[in-house]
């Protein structure tokens, strides 16, 4: 299946009842086509039933998919890295749904994959100094050095190692043995940068804007970070033992990274 869209953006919800129309309706405001996948983990609020009450105004371009539960941030990306290659995507993206990443953003993602040439483009918020908004400082330093903390231990020169706004080319989805990625919170992002890095795919960082939530409540937590940390050291030692192998081909050589 060939699609004319720029991509599909995977948006996971889990009681973002306040968030998921504006969110969807601001995608597909865009002057550029995409198409969206709202992954719904049960969400008890009724994010769910706002999203398939959409899917007849945005019928072939709106898709839900309805989960039972609340499995995990990194289950329900790879629930959506799998269907969007089912079907044909060229381009796969990771969003928030609680306007925290700017959806005009996506455009300047797919140009960095698509007209540029990279494999992985991350939206961050320290490529180019800190552009966070509405976060107390607390969060601001642990995010921040939480990033500097995984780049010296992986060694992998990305200044936003926990960006969860992202842009992947098919091919790296297809190279990535999805049913061996370990974490499941947030240091699914960490891991899935990890291996595209490992990979020897181009990776560049776009800076972005990263403004907190309005609406609803934020789904962070102390023993989210402290999963990332703690799962950073174990994710090296495990790749010394079992270096990660691409499944589609031959590495295409070195790791390189633009953060430009």
């Amino acid at each position: 299946m060939s699609n004319t869209a720029a991509g599909l953006v995977l948006i996971p919800t889990y009681n973002e009842r306040e968030n998921v129309e504006l969110i969807i309706r601001a995608v597909f405001a865009l002057p550029k086509t995409f198409h969206v996948l709202i992954i719904d983990d049960g969400s008890p609020d009724g994010t769910g039933a706002i999203a398939r009450g959409l899917l007849p105004e945005f019928s072939g371009r709106l898709f839900l998919e309805e989960r039972s539960g609340k499995q995990g941030l990194g289950t329900a990306y790879i629930f959506g890295f799998r269907w969007a290659l089912a079907r044909g995507y060229e381009y796969v993206f990771e969003m928030d749904a609680d306007f925290s990443h700017n959806p005009q953003d996506l455009i300047r993602l797919h140009e960095a994959c698509a007209v540029q040439g990279y494999d992985l483009a991350i939206g961050s918020r320290y490529s180019d100094g800190v552009n966070v908004v509405n976060w107390p400082m607390s969060r601001v330093l642990m995010s921040y050095f939480a990033s500097k903390y995984v780049r010296l231990i992986t060694g992998m020169p990305i200044h936003d190692a926990t960006a969860g706004f992202k842009c992947y080319s098919a091919r790296v989805l297809r190279a990535i043995d999805l049913s061996r990625i370990h974490f499941v919170g947030y240091a699914f992002q960490i891991e899935m940068k990890w291996l595209a890095y490992r990979l020897g795919f181009r990776i560049k960082e776009v800076p972005i804007i990263f403004t907190d939530r309005t609406r609803g409540q934020s789904k962070m937590s102390k023993g989210i970070f402290k999963e990332a940390l703690f799962g950073v050291v174990q994710m090296k030692a495990s790749s010394w033992i079992h270096p990660p192998r691409r499944l589609d081909e031959a590495p295409r050589g070195q790791p390189s990274l633009s953060a430009g």
